[in-house]
């Protein structure tokens, strides 16, 4: 039988990653970009689309699938893979930092979250062991430890608290994922280190994590409105604080240059909803900077959105006709901009990957950020 997870770093340049994540579902080329299923999908696209792109794993959302339509209904009609038809591999996260943004409807004990629905202000109490729960009822793949995600501008001794309570739970998090049974033999579980932006509490976290022991780790706690200076300067230190041998996840990122600094820092997967929720507000993503197709200078322009994109998109349609679409409020125009920027971003991981393995890596680097903060 196929190994549950296996990871394998087939080249590096600097801190640059390119490797292989092999799970009984398929194999994740790294570094890697998974657009967001919150929902069971991936907004305005349907899933054989998504995979056309070139995505290998998408991400599904914890909380708002128990909400709606609940864990236990999944798991009666198949498991998320089935009921969303996508049988390449889905990470799930744990639920936790949704629960923590929705502040004014929630207490935080040690046992967990109690917290308001936000559709219909039902109670519920989120804990590591239901997040556990709730992630093997949907079939999860990847399934990700319950954590309490802080802003990085409390005082450091609420940092610190917030980190130990999140290892503590992280814990619990290993303990119910491998009472799972067979769900725990077939899925991966990565720990999330957190210490916002502290490097001192980042490296407590990470040793915590190793002696618990996870198949991968994630940088949690960035993009959290710190800004790309701060986020980088952390990404400088927190991803060797990790184990070299495991994939690294920094969550929640980002924008095309957030992700190419990222990689340059030794991260292996992102997420983001960026893409498509620009997608669906008029905006692409290009390899000359983000283009806002409101723009009433784009209502007679016949170029396609990118002319080095490959995808349907760029293929068929001019911008002129896509300006019109997104001025219209056409629900077309939502779908094929969310198209060429899921597709756009699959390119730049693609190309990511290519120029690691050539040894060229800072030269790509450069090259992207010429081309892309130039004004287009």
């Amino acid at each position: 039988m196929r190994d549950r997870f296996t990871f394998k770093l087939d080249a590096t340049d600097g801190a640059a990653r390119a490797g292989q994540i092999t799970m009984l579902r398929g194999t994740i080329q790294t570094p890697a970009f998974m657009p967001v299923g919150t929902a069971a999908t991936v907004k305005a696209m349907k899933p054989e689309s998504v995979w056309e792109t070139g995505a290998d794993i998408i991400l599904g959302n914890t909380y708002h699938l128990m909400l709606r339509p609940g864990a236990e209904r999944v798991a009666r009609l198949g498991g998320l893979h089935n009921f969303m038809n996508w049988q390449k591999p889905i990470l799930t996260d744990s639920g936790g930092y949704q629960v923590m943004s929705l502040s004014d409807l929630n207490k935080l004990t040690e046992e967990g979250v109690e917290f308001r629905s936000h559709l219909d202000g039902s109670k519920h109490m989120l804990t590591p062991e239901r997040s556990m729960e709730i992630q093997r009822l949907l079939g999860s793949d990847i399934v990700m430890a319950f954590d309490e995600c802080p802003r990085a501008d409390q005082p450091r001794d609420k940092i610190a608290e917030s980190m130990e309570l999140s290892m503590r739970w992280a814990k619990r998090s290993r303990e119910g994922f491998d009472a799972g049974g067979e769900h725990a033999e077939r899925a991966a579980l990565f720990g999330i280190q957190q210490g916002a932006l502290d490097e001192e509490l980042r490296k407590i976290s990470a040793e915590k994590l190793i002696d618990i022991g996870f198949d991968g780790y994630a940088v949690g706690g960035l993009a959290v409105g710190e800004g790309q200076e701060a986020m980088f300067a952390t990404l400088d230190f927190a991803p060797g604080q990790l184990p070299e041998d495991k994939p690294r996840y920094l969550m929640g990122v980002g924008k095309p240059d957030d992700l190419v600094g990222a990689v340059e820092r030794g991260i292996d997967m992102f997420d983001c909803v960026l893409p498509s929720r620009s997608g669906r507000n008029g905006q692409a993503f290009t390899w000359n900077g983000p283009l806002n197709l409101r723009n009433a200078r784009f209502a007679e322009d016949t170029d396609p959105l990118d002319n080095r994109c490959t995808c349907k998109t760029c293929g068929t349609y001019t911008r002129a006709y896509l300006h019109h679409l997104v001025k219209s409020g056409e629900i077309l125009g939502a779908m094929l901009m969310t198209e060429h920027n899921i597709a756009f971003y699959q390119q730049l991981m693609q190309a990511m990957r290519a120029a690691i393995r050539k040894g060229e890596f800072a030269d790509f680097a450069r090259d992207f950020r010429r081309g892309y903060l130039r004004q287009s």
